[in-house]
């Protein structure tokens, strides 16, 4: 995929959930995913429960890892342990374009090093760092699982693959647009 073709990420500000209560349609999605567990280890649901969260408002605030917590029976601070070891869960507002690049060997043999000066350049941030305008954040990741198509780029949820730095200039400036 080489279009600037990804949505934007709707990223609830952090007022808005600073204390979260879960309305009726999270509470049937909760449910659904809760269901797929045995009552004695529910446990086992944080993090589908965390990525449906995280769908919902953009990324995962203190007061969502609260409301995760009490209703799946679980200690705050074991929430945040989840939250704060697994990297694709979001612990500020991103942009509204999450840029992953995958800096493993294979993608650094086949030019992520070119990609990353040219994001870092063009958009003037470095890694964990969100443009002033709250288009674009930027991460590195290891590895997306393309390794046979890198470098691989990977924006909110698509993956943007075999990527040079005039394709990757040409898609920023399209989702920059949008």
């Amino acid at each position: 995929m080489t279009e600037a073709s990804t949505p934007p990420l709707k990223v609830a500000p952090a007022d808005e959930v600073a204390e979260v209560v879960f309305d009726d349609a999270m509470e049937r999605k909760i449910e659904v995913i809760c269901s797929c567990y045995p009552d004695t280890n529910i446990g086992a649901a944080l993090l589908p429960v965390l990525w449906l969260c995280q769908e919902r408002w953009g990324w995962i605030s203190p007061g969502i890892m609260q409301a995760v917590g009490d209703r799946l029976g679980l200690a705050p601070a074991f929430v945040e342990g989840v939250v704060t070891f697994y990297t694709m869960y979001q612990r500020r507002p991103p942009g509204r374009y999450l840029l992953q690049v995958c800096t493993t060997l294979s993608c650094q043999l086949c030019g992520t090093p070119s990609l990353v000066e040219h994001l870092k350049k063009k958009l003037g941030i470095g890694f964990g760092e969100t443009t002033p305008d709250g288009n674009f954040t930027l991460v590195d990741v290891q590895c997306l699982g393309a390794c046979g198509e890198a470098p691989v780029l990977q924006i909110n949820n698509d993956y943007y693959t075999d990527l040079d730095p005039e394709t990757l200039g040409n898609l920023l400036d399209g989702l920059a647009s949008q």
